[in-house]
């Protein structure tokens, strides 16, 4: 399911009236959501038409483009070019919009933004940072306080008992992570073990097992401060006990076939966005906070994926050796391609910089 809508390259709208206007906005669609979400967006060319920005989905579906909407009329100004907006329910509607040519640009995180780079022509221009000054974010697993399961080896001892709220297989700190440093580690996988499963965004896994529709969840540092704000009764009923190793944070992709000049202009963009000192920079400052809190962009390439890769490479290896074959030149030939996949990959990664 997807929703779309352009920003004009004009001033923003006052945030009291964003809010109002997206609340009105979802009683008026309510009766077409069927028939938006099988609508196809015309392509547009390179040189002209709205540029249509895709956005993880992090939170729902209409809070998550009404974050990003005063930036990206920001952005239109400046390329004097209408921004249309899409906002996607799910990992996988982003990536198909993105494999039919619906999408030019994006806001992803590692394995989304490895497979726009690598399988469909996108590139690297930006990646986030944040106000704690770490270079990535932790995965986080959660238990409700006073629940059935109290305890991470309580968790890993009997799994086949506990209710599961996770992340889409896509989602680094949702799934990728947890799954290769933690469960698979333990002989555990997440996807058969459990007593059951909820897949969805970080704010519907936290909210499953605070609600107790979940026993078990995981999350991640930056989307877990957000909820702490917006769900305060319901994250004191939480408790985090494991944190991942630190993961690289998301990146902005451009479609490959704009031209070095516009991406150039995209990527200064992004970088001096909120970098103003002072009152003037104050406005730019409160959108980044609204978008988790950002403290802005750095220019990147694709070589920022790396790091992604090595860890879907690990994952990779990781499933082969704990799958069952029928011998052993089975297992060895699965771990050789899946090797040289991931040599190809870095060889792309380090070969089609911006």
């Amino acid at each position: 399911m997807q929703f779309t809508r352009t920003v004009s390259p004009c001033r923003p709208r006052p945030g009291w009236l964003r809010r109002w206007g997206a609340a009105l906005l979802l009683l008026v669609m309510g009766a077409h959501v069927a028939a938006v979400a099988q609508t196809h967006l015309p392509a547009a060319g390179v040189q002209d038409g709205p540029i249509r920005f895709g956005i993880l989905p992090l939170g729902g579906v209409f809070e998550s483009r009404n974050d990003w909407e005063p930036l990206l009329a920001d952005l239109a100004r400046v390329l004097n070019r209408p921004v249309s907006v899409l906002s996607v329910t799910s990992y996988d509607a982003l990536d198909q919009a993105i494999k039919r040519n619906q999408v030019d640009m994006a806001f992803l995180s590692g394995r989304m933004a490895l497979d726009a780079v690598t399988l469909r022509g996108m590139t690297v221009v930006a990646q986030v940072t944040r106000h704690d000054g770490l270079p990535g974010y932790r995965s986080l697993l959660l238990l409700r306080k006073g629940g059935s399961v109290t305890t991470l080896e309580d968790v890993l001892a009997q799994p086949e008992r506990w209710r599961l709220a996770r992340g889409e297989a896509k989602s680094v700190s949702g799934f990728i992570v947890p799954q290769l440093q933690l469960f698979m580690p333990a002989g555990i996988a997440m996807e058969t073990r459990f007593k059951s499963e909820f897949v969805g965004t970080h704010q519907a896994t936290a909210l499953a097992v605070a609600n107790g529709e979940a026993d078990v969840a995981t999350n991640n540092t930056a989307d877990f401060e957000r909820f702490r704000l917006q769900f305060p009764d319901e994250s004191q009923r939480l408790i985090i006990v494991w944190q991942s190793d630190l993961i690289p944070h998301a990146q902005i992709v451009t479609r490959r076939e704009y031209p070095p000049e516009f991406q150039k202009k995209v990527q200064s963009f992004l970088a001096a966005y909120g970098r103003t000192p002072g009152p003037r920079g104050d406005p730019e400052r409160a959108v980044l906070k609204s978008l988790h809190d950002l403290a802005g962009f750095l220019p990147a390439d694709n070589t920022s994926l790396l790091p992604a890769a090595k860890l879907a490479h690990q994952l990779a290896r990781q499933s082969a050796m704990n799958a069952q074959w029928v011998n052993e030149e089975a297992r060895t030939a699965r771990l050789a391609k899946v090797d040289a996949e991931f040599a190809q990959q870095t060889a792309a990664l380090r070969g089609n910089s911006p």
